[in-house]
């Protein structure tokens, strides 16, 4: 690859980086191009040699929001055995740790409601993060094959809209006991008695 081809990969990187945490932090329609490219450390003008349009930064953006968690969530679980996986995936994901970071964490939880009033790329994007994440979760259930895509889909949904509805509430202590008792009900359900 040459110079240029590596220094123009570098910068696309740095670009979706910043959108990524933009998009999930204030959603894709709170946020600017000039805002994203300042936050890579670039000029506004660069934008059009990376993307076509705001949309397709929104899009590629919300592809990498759920790369990383994947990433994060496969860094965590590494030489874990599916029981423990799905465990620690759940204990992480309904946590106060989420809820607080809302720019680092999962897109399931910050996007759904703005997802409706967006260009076909972008929910697209947003449909194939949540069946990877679902595929994720349905991999590490026990049970036949086919009975868990309802349940992983089931869980996904419960997981997103604790660490969403614990957002919206003003009291701490309040949303914290929320996400306690969501996990606790989330890992009964699914057979986690820890």
């Amino acid at each position: 690859m040459r110079y240029s081809d590596t220094r123009k990969e570098e910068t696309r990187k740095a670009i979706l980086r910043a959108a990524a945490s933009a998009v999930r932090a204030k959603g894709p329609d709170g946020v600017g191009v000039a805002e994203i490219m300042a936050e890579a450390g670039l000029t506004h003008g660069g934008f059009y040699a990376h993307f076509r349009s705001k949309e397709a930064l929104v899009a590629a953006a919300v592809e990498e929001a759920f790369a990383q968690s994947a990433r994060r969530f496969a860094r965590m679980t590494q030489g874990m055995s599916a029981p423990e996986s799905l465990a620690a995936f759940v204990d992480a994901y309904v946590s106060p740790e989420h809820r607080a970071h809302p720019s680092r964490g999962c897109p399931l939880a910050t996007l759904s409601s703005d997802l409706p009033r967006q260009g076909e790329a972008v929910r697209a994007a947003y449909e194939r993060g949540v069946k990877g994440l679902i595929a994720r979760l349905a991999g590490w259930l026990p049970g036949e094959a086919g009975d868990l895509h309802g349940l992983a889909a089931s869980v996904a949904a419960e997981m997103a809209g604790a660490v969403a509805l614990s957002r919206a509430i003003a009291d701490d202590d309040e949303a914290i006991r929320l996400l306690a008792d969501a996990r606790a009900r989330i890992k009964s359900r699914i057979g986690i008695f820890q």
